[in-house]
């Protein structure tokens, strides 16, 4: 397991690429905008800057692990001879069947196939490809340089070797992988999306503020950050897509998205990302600073 490709630039793809780098990898990072490229460069070095800053890592790390990335825009070509592919694309199951069907007919036999989708069925990824028994569910937590956390989740016909193969390069990644089955939401976010939208539940009925409900938990329940502050990190869109998909795949109403979760999404006030979402982040440093807790 040499060379690692990971499918999308954005929050949760430059991440990935960054801790594969890191380790020693080889790490080519797939997106279709050059933009999106240049900006998760920028973003994974800036970040590797701030570990120097802090002096947890030699300046000959910073080099060598940016040293290790290769950008393309060319999906074909780029998985052509790599060991590993890990998907971090949209989370939404045409785009993921589309891309899987494509990685599957342009990546090496021995190739293992890994999404990083927070709720989708991997079973259902699978059905996409020629070879389930090698598709697999590796879930980083964001963000992903900090988060020792991965939940790797098996498929109906993933394989015994594909999953020790990735529970041991999880652990070689400096990360601590959890087994688990695949159902909607897996374990993370069957756990805390209800919570998220049992919070967004809470200000909807009027029976506290945005802040005063993220002191509960903060202070009562000794969570690192509020419910609501979380879901502006994730993004509120990502928080909107996962419930509609634990809905959906156990029709419990439990899992239905508040109404204001949903009024929000489609005013784009999606959190962070927008510059607005329970939180005001019109001001970069406020989104700065929002960023630099898990840093």
């Amino acid at each position: 397991m040499n060379t690692i490709a990971v499918i999308g630039a954005g929050t949760m793809g430059n991440g990935i690429a960054h801790v594969f780098a890191q380790s020693g990898y080889q790490v080519r990072l797939v997106d279709l905008s050059e933009e999106a490229l240049a900006n998760a460069l920028a973003t994974i070095e800036k970040n590797l800057q701030r570990l120097l800053s802090k002096g947890r890592i030699e300046e000959s790390t910073v080099t060598e692990t940016m040293g290790r990335i290769a950008t393309s825009s060319e999906l074909q070509k780029t998985v052509a001879d790599v060991d590993l592919v890990v998907e971090a694309a949209s989370e939404r199951l045409d785009i993921k069947l589309k891309l899987f069907a494509e990685l599957d007919a342009s990546t090496p036999e021995h190739c293992i196939l890994a999404t990083n989708t927070s709720s989708i069925s991997i079973t259902q990824i699978a059905a996409a490809t020629q070879r389930p028994e090698q598709v697999i569910g590796m879930h980083f937590m964001n963000p992903v340089p900090v988060m020792k956390l991965v939940e790797v989740i098996r498929g109906y016909s993933t394989s015994d070797q594909t999953t020790t193969t990735v529970l041991d390069l999880s652990k070689k990644l400096g990360k601590i992988p959890t087994e688990v089955n695949d159902y909607p939401g897996f374990v993370a976010n069957r756990i805390l999306m209800p919570m998220i939208n049992e919070s967004i539940e809470t200000l909807f009925h009027g029976v506290a503020g945005v802040q005063e409900i993220d002191t509960v938990m903060k202070l009562g329940m000794a969570h690192p950050m509020g419910p609501l502050q979380l879901a502006d990190f994730i993004g509120l869109d990502v928080c909107l897509s996962i419930l509609e998909v634990m809905f959906e795949g156990f029709k419990n109403p439990k899992y239905a998205p508040c109404p204001l979760l949903v009024n929000m999404v489609r005013a784009g006030k999606l959190g962070v990302k927008s510059g607005e979402g329970f939180y005001d982040y019109s001001d970069s440093k406020k989104a700065e600073v929002v960023s630099a807790q898990f840093a």
